[in-house]
């Protein structure tokens, strides 16, 4: 009896990569706590109980996108050499000291502090790159699915956030709102990634997707054979350098587009209930706003993810960039609060789509073996584009007093995204790259 059919013989019939998938689910969901959409339903009430304008207020959001662009290089190596669990549990910590210590500011300098140092740090170290790269290391047949279930997990909890958060705000301070999720933090992140989080299946005798292999083989010919007809089938796994990615046309043209509109996401996320508040409407209603958002993101994450398998993934990506953009069009143009719903409904339906098929494109097209490092430097490029994206939405509010010009510019960029990701195609391996084992 060979190595392999032993493993095969005593593998649990839960593959363990679904275990991962559960922790990322969980961890995701402590993650929404931090982002640009949870921020958004407190810009009011900290701004002016902080005496702060809108505009200066987005740079903070700048500000910690512009330290997760500078740590996650860094954090893309280490995750290719360590993997994620020791990196994610001092990030959930750090990220729940942060929560705690926000509950107790007294000044917006307070403020700006703690989101800066443990909170950015803490959210950089076990949040969305880390999770997304560790899934897509543990699928490839199954890849689209994988990540959409554990993305499943962030939108859940936006959907959940922007209205209890809304409705928390009629009753208690905002102060007391982020104490409460620090100690969610703990239960959400803290515990499942120390139990479960693991690298890769080769690190515990698996393979991908929890397939069997019925004769030795490497890692390129396990992929191969895992994806054969799938439409999406990528090269052999081969060691990427980051000089080696940054030469390839294919890691350049994913960037522009993704890059482009994550300007667009970072601004809308932190500025759309002010958006739909300026217009007139209560606070719940327009933090239900974002709710739709993130409920449709969330639902149709899962279909794209399937599709995402089974089609073309640049093809899907482009279209859901028109949807995005259509969206958008008929929420900027809305005269109720019903079409609004309705358009940031297709907003969300794309974006669900887009954000995890995204994840996809990467581990598709440069392989599993260096996915740390490939999201890592393309991260940070992304990430500095996403710094423009809130101070630009909230100047242009100051002094226009509206948000339309930043609608129409996103949704520009949305178009010019889609046209974009119709050329890009499969890089060439790096000259002289083995196959990795």
């Amino acid at each position: 009896m060979t190595a392999d059919s032993t493993q095969s013989a005593r593998s649990p019939r839960l593959f363990y990569g679904w275990y991962i998938v559960g922790a990322g689910f969980l961890a995701n969901i402590s993650c929404a706590f931090f982002l640009s959409s949870t921020l958004s339903v407190f810009l009011k009430p900290v701004t002016t109980d902080l005496g702060v304008s809108r505009g200066v207020f987005s740079l903070l959001r700048s500000g910690e996108h512009l330290l997760y662009a500078v740590m996650a290089p860094w954090i893309g190596a280490k995750l290719d050499q360590y993997g994620p669990r020791r990196m994610m549990v001092t990030g959930a910590v750090l990220s729940a000291i942060g929560f705690l210590l926000l509950g107790q500011v007294a000044s917006f300098t307070q403020f700006a502090s703690v989101r800066m140092t443990l909170m950015a740090v803490g959210h950089a170290l076990v949040c969305y790159f880390v999770v997304n790269v560790t899934v897509a290391r543990w699928f490839v047949r199954m890849r689209g699915r994988a990540l959409a279930i554990s993305h499943l997990g962030h939108g859940i909890a936006k959907i959940a956030i922007s209205a209890v958060v809304g409705w928390l705000l009629t009753f208690i301070a905002w102060r007391q709102v982020w104490t409460l999720f620090g100690g969610l933090v703990v239960v959400l992140a803290v515990i499942p990634v120390a139990i479960f989080m693991r690298r890769s299946p080769e690190d515990m005798g698996l393979h991908p997707d929890g397939a069997a292999a019925r004769k030795p083989m490497g890692a390129a010919g396990r992929v191969q054979e895992l994806t054969a007809g799938t439409g999406n089938e990528p090269e052999p796994e081969v060691r990427w350098t980051r000089h080696e990615v940054r030469r390839t046309s294919t890691f350049w043209l994913i960037i522009v587009a993704f890059g482009m509109v994550d300007i667009g996401i970072t601004g809308l996320n932190l500025h759309v209930v002010s958006y739909v508040s300026d217009l007139g409407y209560g606070g719940v209603q327009a933090a239900l706003t974002m709710t739709v958002i993130a409920g449709t993101q969330a639902a149709s994450g899962l279909l794209w993810g399937f599709v995402g398998e089974r089609v073309t993934v640049r093809k899907v990506v482009s279209f859901l960039f028109l949807v995005e953009a259509a969206g958008l069009y008929v929420a900027a143009n809305a005269q109720d609060l019903s079409t609004i719903y309705l358009g940031f409904f297709f907003y969300g339906l794309g974006l669900g789509g887009a954000q995890v098929l995204e994840e996809v494109m990467w581990a598709n097209y440069f392989g599993r073996v260096s996915l740390g490092t490939v999201r890592g430097a393309a991260l940070q490029i992304v990430l500095l584009c996403g710094v423009c994206g809130p101070p630009f939405f909230g100047f242009v509010n100051d002094y226009t007093g509206s948000y339309t010009i930043s609608f129409y510019i996103f949704i520009g960029m949305l178009l010019v995204s889609s046209m974009l990701t119709l050329t890009i195609r499969r890089p060439r391996p790096p000259v002289g790259a083995e196959a990795a084992a």
